[in-house]
């Protein structure tokens, strides 16, 4: 005889081997909802400036490459003040590396609600993506009043700026793949990930135009799929030269290569990372 205590129902994700729950995340919009709301409130709770950090860091940091790069070293910007010059690109990079950073232990992070309820694994990363994003569009609005300071009027490119911004939402996501997943199994990811940052900061044209790269370099470089996207950003918004399509498809091959591996292997570690976190 079998009575209700005895039914057991068994929760199994929905989604095939590669989404790695993404098919099942418009279920979730709710709990997505409360997940990031409480990310932005923790991040910023009793803290004096609040979220006027999202301002100070990209503000801060302009500052010190202006003087150091743009007056002391006299990087060349393309014919802009190098303010904008640099603000422009660290607007994209600092949601790459929020995303980065965040996403990267996430899943860590959120190992109390794993181990008690069901949801999609990969909407731990993608809440963390989205809380940088709510500081990028914070940031982006010193960069239209950077803009009318300076009179710069965007052409049409400025239009494709949305599409920027989700290549960077993309390339940061297919990182973050892998780097919370493998997190899950080794902890060394939460110490090498800062270092990881600071290092692809260098080699991403942050405080330098692309064209400084030598042509022996070229392809090993656009490999960097934060490459185009700065490049990109300056294309569409101060009016520099655009990231050639040979370039730019490198970066973008980078990025389906690593995302479409990065699914694979994060879904193959979430059906046992509520055990291993």
């Amino acid at each position: 005889m079998t009575t209700d205590k005895d039914q057991v129902t068994i929760i199994q994700p929905s989604g095939s081997r590669w989404d790695a729950g993404l098919t099942e995340l418009p279920r979730y919009r709710g709990f997505l909802y409360v997940l990031l709301w409480r990310e932005i409130k923790v991040r910023y709770k009793q803290s004096v400036l609040g979220i006027g950090w999202a301002i100070v860091q990209p503000v801060v940091l302009m500052i010190v490459f202006s003087v150091i790069f743009g007056n002391i070293a006299k990087v060349p910007s393309n014919g802009v003040p190098y303010p904008i010059f640099s603000y422009v690109a660290l607007l994209p990079w600092l949601l790459f590396q929020k995303a980065l950073t965040q996403g990267s232990l996430s899943l860590v992070s959120y190992k109390g609600e794993m181990t008690k309820i069901y949801f999609p694994r990969i909407a731990a990363p993608l809440v963390s993506l989205m809380s940088a994003f709510v500081d990028f569009l914070i940031a982006f609005g010193v960069l239209a009043l950077m803009m009318i300071y300076y009179g710069i009027v965007p052409g049409w490119p400025f239009l494709l700026t949305p599409l920027f911004i989700i290549y960077v939402g993309l390339s940061s996501l297919s990182v973050v793949l892998w780097l919370s997943a493998i997190n899950v199994e080794y902890r060394d990811v939460q110490h090498l990930v800062p270092f990881l940052a600071q290092t692809w900061m260098f080699i991403t044209p942050v405080v330098y135009p692309a064209s400084l790269v030598p042509e022996k370099y070229a392809f090993l470089y656009w490999l960097n799929p934060m490459a185009a996207v700065v490049e990109g950003f300056r294309w569409a918004i101060l009016g520099a030269a655009p990231p050639s399509l040979m370039n730019f498809a490198i970066s973008s091959s980078m990025v389906v290569i690593m995302g479409i591996s990065g699914l694979f292997y994060f879904n193959r570690v979430a059906r046992t990372m509520a055990d291993r976190v």
